[in-house]
């Protein structure tokens, strides 16, 4: 039941950064097709999953339980491929193909790449 709980403690901190986070962002480009939104959303979370897991991979700094609170609930909440889907097809139907495919490119290689990046550079100076 602890375990249920830390994730649900942390999918509702994490689904209220995000929520925040991608309005604002939203806010400040409102004549934009591009959903800079879950955009920006996505690649911090990719970011900081990197930074945290190289450093708990490193020090082994986060029992199961903080895992479960910082990955799965935190960062699972946080992060929105789930609304980066339905944008995406959204951008498809409305004839938006080039807008859909530099979104979905970007994000999976940006993201990967800042994930990789922020593992390694986490894991080896700190």
């Amino acid at each position: 039941m602890q375990q249920l709980f830390l994730v649900a403690i942390g999918g509702a901190i994490g689904s209220i950064a995000r929520f925040k986070l991608a309005g604002f962002m939203m806010n400040q480009a409102t004549e934009w097709k591009f959903p800079l939104g879950t955009f920006t959303v996505n690649i911090l979370g990719c970011f900081v999953i990197g930074a945290l897991a190289g450093l708990a991979d490193k020090y082994d700094l986060f029992s199961s339980d903080w895992k479960l609170f910082l990955f799965t609930g935190l960062l699972g909440g946080f992060t929105t491929f789930s609304a980066f889907g339905l944008e995406t097809m959204m951008l498809l139907r409305n004839g938006d193909i080039m807008t859909a495919l530099l979104y979905v490119l970007l994000s999976v290689i940006i993201g990967v790449v800042l994930m990789y990046g922020s593992f390694m550079i986490f894991r080896h100076l700190f």
